[in-house]
């Protein structure tokens, strides 16, 4: 467009040719004249051919560009288009009549309806299969099986609450551990979340042992129990730590494996009696093999390197190092002494929640014995069900994920996105809680002895289910400080009504249970009812 246009000169010699009546006159149309009175050439209107009257550009324009034009919620979007495709303002008045790519845009906004097209269908991250989540739900229980396999070694004389003998010195144990191991399972997955593997498996390779020796001391600090709960509660914290490293590092098959001599040892003993030294060797084989795969796992070569290298660290002098505070700050070759992974008090919160829990899913099927109530109230049932439901629980919460991302996809308003989720975290929990009570009936049904599911007992079982649920759902958005609080002071508060003699027993965990429930369900709506919360 910028350049001439050339012309061959249409005679059949190279010459030009007159129009208009000079060309009449050649053609014996009209009297012939000298050349010099002919009449110049006078353009005339181009007469309408087969083809019609040139397209209008502004129409081609905007056919070329439509799927752009119909998308765009604004004319400077369209205006972009078209100085990207090389349109200068001049270009634009001599092909299209208008002043610049502003209201060139403008019209053709104007002129194209709007159309907005669902996006390309793509990889659903939060799509997980459900049988790895069942499996660790399975692996979460598995290990009740060796109290079943190990109770002829805990005989003895019932505590002062009535209960088996040694049960107190392995609840402590089991409660501490699991505690630290919460809190170390979220540091080990940071680095993982960072892509430093190998830190993970450093984390782990300090933090199991430690946690084990804690819930060991644990266990030693509850006196009048029999001498094997104390050798049970060691190997359990051993087994804890164990577990946390292969859960961490996605071993589940392997734990599965080790499980298994102990698992089919105590389903045997329903229906034959095993000696005591079959036991003891189901129970230190299938230790044994968790903590050996759980050593296979961790880089020692690595932590001991590291080990030597802190070590050589403190006996040198790192440069600045006693300086100035604000010298110091100021330094960046000090930088490089800093942590730059994660915080070590961004872990704290989770092993918080861990005892909230804990201590409620402990007063779920203690609480009317710890209470004074008989022996004969042990709730077993319901914390079975409740670890067994961790599995559904954990599919569920991604199930959750990838309905609240095709709701940011769906949503045309903050307030349909909203409804969007408010309806897959009804449907998501639903589907728990019934999960939960078929656990929990069928529990009740197969375990001898056990009390019935009274109406109170259904409503405190499904409450603590949709406190441990929605608790996990905060936890994985991570808003785990305000979760930790509640059920830390829910658990607070059962503790002390039942060191106070405070109420019934029953309706202290209904009322607890249902007050911890509505305000994590308050804070679910409140902090994930926005869009910006789930990208």
């Amino acid at each position: 467009m910028s350049g001439s246009l050339w012309l061959k000169p249409p005679g059949p010699d190279g010459t030009w040719v007159a129009v208009g009546h000079a060309a009449a006159a050649g053609r014996g149309t009209a009297p012939a004249a000298d050349a010099a009175d002919a009449l110049p050439g006078i353009p005339r209107p181009r007469r309408e051919g087969r083809d019609g009257p040139a397209a209008d550009p502004m129409d081609e324009l905007a056919e070329r560009l439509d799927a752009f034009i119909a998308a765009a919620v604004h004319p400077d979007e369209i205006a972009a288009v078209l100085e990207s495709d090389g349109m200068t303002d001049e270009h634009i008045r001599l092909a299209y009549g208008r002043q610049d790519s502003f209201g060139l845009a403008e019209e053709l906004y104007a002129r194209v309806p709007r159309s907005f097209p669902e996006p390309d269908r793509v990889p659903d991250p939060w799509k997980v299969p459900l049988t790895a989540c069942l499996l660790r739900g399975v692996i979460f229980a598995l290990p009740g099986l060796a109290y079943l396999l190990g109770a002829p070694l805990l005989e003895g004389p019932k505590d002062r609450l009535g209960l088996p003998a040694g049960t107190l010195t392995l609840l402590a144990g089991a409660l501490i551990g699991w505690v630290w191991d919460q809190t170390l399972s979220h540091r080990a997955y940071s680095w993982l979340g960072l892509g430093d593997r190998a830190a993970a498996g450093r984390t782990l390779l300090a933090g199991a042992p430690a946690g084990a020796l804690l819930g060991t001391a644990a266990a030693l600090a509850v006196p009048g129990g029999p001498p094997f709960s104390y050798a049970f509660a060691a190997g359990q914290a051993l087994y804890v730590g164990a577990a946390t490293v292969l859960l961490v590092l996605g071993r589940e098959r392997l734990l599965l494996a080790a499980l298994a001599p102990m698992a089919a040892g105590a389903l045997l003993t329903l229906l034959v009696e095993l000696p005591v030294p079959v036991r003891v060797f189901l129970l230190t084989a299938s230790l044994l093999a968790a903590c050996a795969l759980a050593v296979r796992e961790l880089p020692l070569a690595d932590g001991v390197r590291a080990l030597v290298l802190r070590a050589r660290g403190w006996t040198e002098r790192r440069p600045g190092e006693r300086g100035p505070v604000r010298w110091q700050m100021l330094r960046g070759a000090e930088e490089e002494y800093g942590p730059r992974g994660p915080r070590l008090g961004d872990s704290v919160p989770y092993g918080v929640f861990g005892l909230g829990t804990g201590l409620l899913v402990l007063y779920a099927a203690l609480g009317e014995v710890l209470a004074g109530g008989p022996a004969e109230a042990v709730a077993a049932p319901s914390a079975v069900a409740l670890t067994l439901s961790m599995g559904p629980a954990e599919w569920l919460l991604h199930r959750f994920r990838s309905g609240s991302l095709a709701g940011l996809r769906a949503a045309r308003s903050p307030r349909r996105f909203r409804l969007r989720m408010l309806s897959t975290l009804a449907r998501c929990l639903a589907v728990y809680l019934a999960v939960l009570l078929a656990l929990g009936l069928t529990g009740t049904l197969l375990w001898p002895g056990a009390p019935g599911l009274t109406g109170v007992r259904v409503a405190t079982l499904l409450l603590l289910g949709a406190v441990m649920w929605t608790g996990l759902l905060l936890q994985s958005f991570g808003a785990v400080r305000p979760a930790a609080v509640v059920c830390a002071s829910a658990a607070v508060a059962q503790s002390l009504a039942l060191l106070l003699g405070l109420g019934q027993p029953r309706a202290v965990q209904l009322a607890v249970a249902g007050a911890a429930a509505l305000a994590l369900g308050t804070l679910v709506c409140l902090l994930l009812g926005r869009a910006t919360a789930h990208r």
